[in-house]
């Protein structure tokens, strides 16, 4: 299908200072692919404020504007008006964002643009922990996930910022991930069509902040889905959808067990049995929520 080809422009150059691995930056390539050259990202203080490269050049090549911590949403609503004045309203203003930035210390502003209805779509990479100033954990962070701040595990919970979200009555929520880049590529193009605030939240995986090897970035990716620890879908004007692999994981028996997904990683070593049954125990009924969501819309 049209809407799935991969354009050969490259908008994420070579040579930038991402860690090897990152999960960000194949995130990154796939939505500036979907996107195109009319695209202008706004970046708070970030990881990918490194990755960029420091002034006065850089790895991406469109308009980028860097950002305080708590602002991007509220540069990119003030983006968004100079833009439709300046007659270029077809362009695409883009929130380019870790979760630190989102869940935690930007979701005022974010809230607030989303009232406001500013037409951008703010995307939320999430590695699930601030990384770039040491892997101290985040709102974000799963729950008995190590960190330099948690480092016998996490006690809390993830906040789930795309029900937040949805929750504001925004035009469209979905969620990514880099192992699949035609459900990027279909959801990017989506919510580029859409007028109004769009919300991604796309899983990332960090090499070194999830202690794993980097060659194994996407099959990480993947087993976050195929576990159902990572849920594929999109909320469309209110209406919930699974996409991807994630249509066929309801059903339990399809779904690979947690400890696939946290095997594989160094955050997850200090887990006992125990533990592991407890999260499996959370996946589980989070998929039978799920499905009564799921039920409910069929009524």
């Amino acid at each position: 299908m049209a809407h799935r080809i991969f354009p050969k422009e490259e908008f994420l150059l070579r040579g930038h200072a991402a860690c090897p691995g990152c999960g960000a930056t194949i995130l990154l390539r796939h939505v500036l692919k979907a996107l195109g050259p009319k695209t202008y990202l706004v970046i708070p203080a970030s990881c990918s404020s490194v990755i960029a490269g420091p002034y006065p050049k850089t790895a991406f090549s469109v308009p980028l504007l860097h950002i305080a911590f708590a602002a991007s949403a509220a540069a990119a609503s003030g983006m968004t008006e100079a833009l439709e004045i300046l007659g270029k309203g077809d362009a695409n203003v883009v929130v380019w964002a870790g979760d630190g930035g989102t869940v935690d210390i930007g979701l005022q502003a974010l809230s607030g643009a989303a009232e406001r209805g500013h037409n951008f779509i703010y995307i939320c990479y999430d590695n699930e922990a601030y990384m770039n100033t040491g892997i101290q954990k985040s709102g974000s962070t799963p729950p008995k996930a190590w960190t330099t701040t948690t480092p016998t595990g996490n006690p809390g919970m993830k906040k789930d910022l795309p029900a937040i979200m949805a929750a504001h009555r925004v035009p469209y929520v979905a969620t990514l991930n880099p192992a699949y880049p035609n459900d990027i590529l279909y959801k990017v193009r989506k919510a580029a069509s859409i007028k109004g605030l769009k919300y991604l939240h796309a899983l990332s995986p960090c090499p070194p902040g999830w202690r794993y090897d980097s060659s194994l970035t996407v099959e990480v990716a993947r087993l976050a889905v195929e576990t159902g620890m990572w849920v594929l879908y999109e909320v469309d004007h209110g209406v919930f959808r699974l996409t991807g692999p994630s249509k066929h994981l309801v059903d339990k028996a399809r779904r690979k067990p947690v400890e696939e997904y946290l095997r594989l990683q160094g955050r997850f070593r200090h887990l006992s049995q125990s533990d592991i049954e407890e999260l499996q125990k959370m996946v589980d009924e989070k998929w039978e929520e799920i499905a009564r969501i799921l039920e409910e819309q069929k009524r």
